[in-house]
């Protein structure tokens, strides 16, 4: 079993598949002809007729549907579940970089012996050999870094490429796998796993557009919600707003909190205290709205409001909604 690239795909409880396995499919194209992996837990049927049909536009060859007989959510199960699939002309694997899925490209690259880079958030591609860009210290520095083995393991962030279908579709093969994990892969065992309530929102991590309240909300995140639905985007928090339990921790953006990378990002009340700012300072455009003109968001914000966001916020909405209507 070979391909020249294999594509992770990320895919929610109800077969769909999420915008960020879309987006990887577009970059892998630039590597390879993509075959595309997708996980099934015993008993789970595969990906349907309409997914298979979709991958076609995106010009995958082969979809690989593995059964490992463990939990497929345990990180070295998918990085065996991955290994298993490599063969001699192999050229990469690409994964979204969440936090699990970055442990798969450690324990991917201790399987394989494959150069790993994660938080990738741009791919050259113009080369012998692929060159990541990435942010490092905070999002303060950002470095490009070429994968020197025959094979490259790169988790690369939502957003970083926009996706787009191929110009010629294909008819892509569906292929089997009953994978049989090592002793090593059971150690690990899942105690609990809840699944996030549904909002009607995008993911956080993946999302393009990122509303963020801070504590300049005062609690009150209605505003917030109101404009992330006109714009289709998430719903984000400082660690102040989630400590005062104004918000859910899930919500939490920073580095010791989600790390989001979305075209554009909008902070509300938002100081920009430099444990938030390592979480979404790779953000394509930085909108930020707060009283107090010395906050140090400003000094990464493209477009700076001084102002309440309680006046704000009100008229953006209405504007948008004349806009987009």
């Amino acid at each position: 079993m070979s391909a020249d690239v294999l594509v992770l795909l990320d895919h929610g409880g109800d077969g769909v598949l999420r915008a960020p396995a879309r987006e990887l499919l577009t970059l892998a194209r630039e590597l390879g002809p993509p075959a595309a992996v997708w996980l099934a837990a015993p008993g789970e049927s595969g990906p349907s007729e309409q997914v298979l049909e979709e991958l076609g536009g995106y010009a995958v060859t082969t979809v690989h549907l593995v059964t490992p007989d463990a939990d497929p959510h345990l990180t070295p199960v998918v990085a065996e579940a991955l290994a298993s699939l490599v063969g001699p002309q192999t050229r990469a694997v690409l994964l979204t970089s969440s936090f699990e899925h970055k442990e798969v490209a450690a324990r991917l690259g201790v399987l394989t012996g494959a150069g790993v880079m994660v938080d990738v958030s741009s791919l050259d591609t113009s080369g012998e050999r692929p060159v990541a860009t990435k942010q490092v210290f905070a999002a303060t520095w950002t470095t490009r870094c070429a994968v020197r083995t025959p094979l490259a393991v790169l988790a690369v962030k939502p957003n970083a490429v926009a996706a787009g279908r191929a110009e010629h579709r294909t008819r892509p093969e569906l292929e089997t796998h009953d994978l049989t994990v090592s002793a090593s892969a059971r150690a690990v065992e899942l105690v609990e796993r809840t699944l996030r309530p549904a909002s009607g929102r995008p993911d956080l991590g993946a999302a393009q557009v990122v509303v963020v309240g801070g504590r300049g909300t005062d609690g009150d995140f209605s505003l917030l919600e109101e404009l992330a639905d006109v714009l289709g985007g998430a719903v984000g928090a400082t660690r102040v707003a989630t400590d005062e339990g104004w918000i859910d921790r899930d919500a939490q953006i920073g580095q010791t909190g989600v790390t989001v990378a979305p075209r554009l990002y909008i902070g509300c009340g938002v100081s920009g205290a430099v444990h938030h700012r390592g979480g979404m300072q790779a953000s394509g455009t930085i909108v930020a709205i707060n009283n107090d003109a010395d906050a140090p968001i400003f000094e990464i914000a493209d477009l700076g409001i001084v102002g309440d966001l309680r006046e704000v916020l009100p008229q953006a909405i209405g504007e948008l909604r004349i806009l987009i209507c």
